[in-house]
């Protein structure tokens, strides 16, 4: 067991792009960047970083069959290192939070419970463990946004309920790739009761929503805002569209809806940090 493993288990690539979005929620918030948005992103990165590595700790038998590559089943760490590092984190990211503002901190602190509860209750449970996690990714941009107050709070609302509705999608589809992991592991998710066909139906709907959506920043970013956010668009429904025809787990991978859509969101990102220094 190596400091590699320590490292890998964060998913850093992850932690740190969500890091950047509580940035690019503060810039969009205000329209400019203090010295106090680092903290902000540090935050961030330890807590995500923790709640990676309670879910792998949770999730070590059902990783053996899906993700036999990740740190705990291929035994570059063990559950119990996994379990003490992911404290460490939250416990640092938390008293790190102490240092920006009450509804910062309470929005954090509700997050860090929620990431332990996902891991170890809220994942086997159909549709609501996808929306915990959809709902996680969002309120970055609102953690972003409270560190400006609650009056500025509001102006990243839109791109919270875009980043929502196109995580819900991505969360549904990589629930189906995962099927036959889940099953063996216990869990009792949304694609094993309905099937991969009416998941993947259910996540254009939402992918849908989304790109609807996201016409709504329009309204303080004028016109130039829509040939950048129309690029993410057709990304996003593109991957939902391509993941239609899947039956099961199987064709499902072999579309990469999910990582489509991962890229999608972060060119989304790279669209609403250009808007808000641009626009």
């Amino acid at each position: 067991m190596g400091l590699a493993g320590f490292f890998r288990i964060t998913r850093p690539a992850n932690s740190v792009i969500a890091g950047l979005a509580a940035i690019v929620a503060y810039l969009i918030a205000t329209g400019t960047l203090v010295n106090g948005v680092l903290l902000l992103m540090a935050v961030v990165i330890l807590i995500t970083a923790a709640g990676n590595v309670i879910n792998d700790y949770f999730d070590a038998e059902i990783d053996a069959i899906n993700r036999p590559e990740r740190p705990i089943p291929s035994g570059a760490m063990s559950r119990n290192a996994a379990l003490v590092w992911a404290g460490i984190l939250f416990i640092l990211g938390l008293a790190a939070c102490m240092f920006t503002t009450p509804l910062c901190l309470g929005i954090a602190l509700f997050n860090a419970l929620l990431l332990v509860v996902y891991a170890a209750r809220l994942k086997s449970t159909p549709l609501l463990g996808n929306i915990a996690v959809a709902y996680l990714s969002a309120s970055i941009f609102l953690f972003g946004g409270a560190f400006a107050g609650w009056h500025l709070l509001v102006q990243v609302l839109p791109i919270a309920v875009i980043t929502f509705l196109a995580m819900l999608a991505r969360e549904l589809l990589k629930d189906a790739e995962d099927i036959e992991g889940d099953r063996a592991g216990g869990a009792d998710t949304l694609p094993i009761r309905i099937g991969v066909q009416k998941t993947a139906l259910l996540a254009f709907i939402c992918a849908a929503a989304a790109v609807t959506a996201s016409v709504f920043p329009y309204s303080w970013w004028g016109v130039w805002y829509l040939p950048g956010i129309a690029l993410v668009d057709v990304i996003i429904i593109g991957a939902a569209v391509k993941a239609l025809g899947s039956t099961d787990p199987g064709s499902l991978k072999v579309t990469g809806s999910t990582t489509l859509l991962k890229i999608g969101m972060f060119a989304s990102l790279v669209v609403f940090t250009l808007s808000a220094v641009l626009l």
